[in-house]
């Protein structure tokens, strides 16, 4: 499976505009540039499209790996926090923590703690990252 994402930029790097697509069209030419990256702008940024792509992979992850274990959740909620980091000249995504909530009616809790930590390590987006990935997990049975 191969999906796409695309972008344009015109100008230099804090005056210039870019706009963010996706394949599936639910990202249809969004807006991005040097203050909604930086300053707290209008419009998107590559870490927070990272943030819910990661969100996203380890909820389904996780859903997978529950149901692998004869559970499925009830609800599954993550955030995930990008951390982007000066380095020398440039910049490095150094971190990301998510925050998930899970809820599993009648659940053994270590069960679905061995579950979460699986996803973390194993979903995907995880393995294609290289910071360090942290969680902090609420488990609901």
């Amino acid at each position: 499976m191969k999906k796409y994402g695309s972008a344009k930029w015109q100008g230099g790097i804090k005056d210039g505009q870019g706009s963010i697509s996706a394949e599936s069209g639910v990202l249809k030419d969004a807006p991005y540039g040097f203050k909604a990256r930086f300053e707290g702008g209008p419009g998107t940024n590559p870490e927070e499209l990272i943030g819910a792509a990661h969100a996203g992979c380890f909820s389904m992850a996780l859903s997978l790996i529950l149901g692998e274990a004869g559970m499925v959740a009830q609800s599954i909620a993550t955030k995930a926090t990008v951390t982007l980091d000066k380095d020398g000249a440039g910049f490095t995504i150094t971190a990301v923590h998510l925050d998930v909530t899970v809820r599993v009616p009648g659940a053994d809790q270590a069960a679905v703690e061995q579950c979460l930590q699986g996803a973390k390590a194993g979903c995907p987006v995880s393995k294609l990252l290289k910071a360090e990935i942290t969680m902090d997990a609420k488990v609901e049975t």
